[in-house]
């Protein structure tokens, strides 16, 4: 994909969750409360662990987190970032900063997070090695980044289906045929959990260390 592909699909996805904006809490959002909190609740957060949530969105996540670590947010999406600061507000977050970001090409320095988490993300970007190329560079060695995603099904049929249906949900702002071995291979990330979640246990949760640097697993 060229970079005038990529950036074309960005203005597109930024207009399609801008327009979703309003309506995403009551719509997509609700679906996924369950999978969401258990992904937040799970994450084991140390105090003053600095974590970093890619694809905030409108911050349905953010009241989940415990007080006791900082919490950044970012999105393309001005729509949904201006949902999300309603809800830090009326929360009282104020461990939580929000900025307006490309998750492909992220202004944080290396080893910056101790946790990433990526909720509903990595299928719906124009190019996820590039973001997911990102989340390990701006992840601290040894840290964790956290993907609650759908992942192609090795089911035959039904990986047949996702794929013919892929280039209609790619209009809506996401993709059904990306596997789970594509998005991990060639990288550093070693998968310490996956789990099925809710709606339908149709979506993952995966855990993985960020073993670069030479941080594998002991």
């Amino acid at each position: 994909m060229s970079q005038q592909e990529v950036t074309m699909n960005l203005e597109s996805l930024e207009r399609v969750y801008t327009n979703y904006s309003s309506v995403y809490d009551k719509t997509f959002g609700k679906a996924f409360d369950q999978s969401r909190e258990a992904a937040v609740r799970g994450l084991r957060i140390a105090p003053d662990d600095e974590v970093l949530e890619v694809g905030v969105g409108t911050g349905m996540a953010l009241p989940l987190y415990p007080s006791h670590c900082k919490i950044t947010g970012i999105d393309l999406s001005e729509g949904m970032l201006k949902v999300a600061q309603d809800r830090i507000k009326e929360h009282r977050l104020s461990h939580v900063t929000l900025q307006r970001m490309n998750a492909g090409q992220m202004d944080f320095e290396d080893n910056s997070f101790d946790i990433v988490m990526a909720a509903y993300v990595v299928t719906a970007v124009p190019d996820y090695r590039q973001v997911v190329s990102e989340m390990i560079r701006v992840c601290r060695p040894g840290g964790r980044i956290v993907m609650l995603n759908h992942f192609s099904n090795g089911n035959k049929f039904i990986a047949a289906v996702e794929k013919l249906i892929s280039p209609m949900c790619q209009r809506i702002g996401f993709r059904t045929d990306l596997s789970l071995h594509h998005v991990l291979e060639g990288t550093t990330l070693q998968v310490t959990k996956k789990e099925k979640m809710n709606p339908l246990r149709y979506w993952y949760l995966v855990e993985c260390v960020n073993a670069k640097n030479g941080h594998a697993l002991s």
